[in-house]
């Protein structure tokens, strides 16, 4: 019962919070609407808010792949088939939107020479809240859904490592293609930070999977035939 309660609080939480979410960026939606539904796809795929826009239309697609994925796991007998098929569909859904907004030309791009900032610390300050924050939900949802889809993740030094090399990927993208962006050592320890922190919110999801994992190695031949 306490279960059920605590699912449904939670559950009421979430959407909350995401109407709240959508209330905040309602105006910049709004206004990249019209361009997508014109056809204006550089103003729809090329800005920050067109993206966003796009992620929203197609979060029913996703869930519709994750149901339909989940389904075959359970026909087959797949254990956890929802939980794998949401951190799979979660994964890239949740990822692709802010790998696009960072490979966005600006202004100068393909004129301007790349750049490279690599002192620590020395970016945060030109960031603002809003670049931090930015910054730290580029791979979240790689942190939090990759340890729940893979063993092999199920560690804060892995997933630190996967959201840091995944940022310098990024980073060094962006100066080989002359993007008009600054390749900072600082966005790849804010990136790799918001994926070990998403990691953490979903521990109890990884850690639950591998203690599980681990209880099964853990039984020997013979206690098998014992029990």
């Amino acid at each position: 019962m306490y279960s059920d309660t605590r699912r449904i609080v939670l559950l009421c939480l979430a959407v909350l919070a995401s109407a709240g979410g959508l209330f905040v960026v309602r105006g910049p939606l709004l206004m990249s609407a019209p361009m997508c539904l014109s056809g204006r796809w550089q103003g729809c795929f090329g800005t920050f808010n067109g993206v966003v826009l796009m992620t929203l239309v197609t979060l029913p697609a996703a869930v519709l792949v994750a149901w339909g994925l989940a389904w075959r796991r359970r026909a087959a007998g797949v254990a956890s088939a929802w939980r794998l098929s949401l951190a799979e569909v979660g994964m890239v859904h949740g990822t692709l939107p802010f790998l696009w907004m960072t490979m966005i030309p600006g202004g100068g791009a393909g004129v301007v020479p790349p750049r490279v900032s690599l002192v620590p610390l020395r970016d945060l300050v030109v960031m603002g809240p809003l670049g931090i924050v930015g910054n730290l939900l580029v791979f979240a949802s790689l942190g939090f859904f990759a340890p729940v889809r893979f063993a092999a993740l199920t560690s804060l030094p892995r997933i630190l490592a996967l959201g840091a090399g995944c940022s310098a990927l990024v980073e060094t993208a962006q100066y080989v293609l002359r993007l008009d962006r600054v390749s900072s050592v600082d966005d790849v320890l804010v990136n790799a930070t918001g994926a070990v922190l998403a990691g953490l919110a979903s521990r109890r999801w990884w850690r639950a999977r591998t203690g599980g994992s681990a209880a099964a190695a853990s039984l020997t031949p013979e206690a098998t035939r014992v029990a």
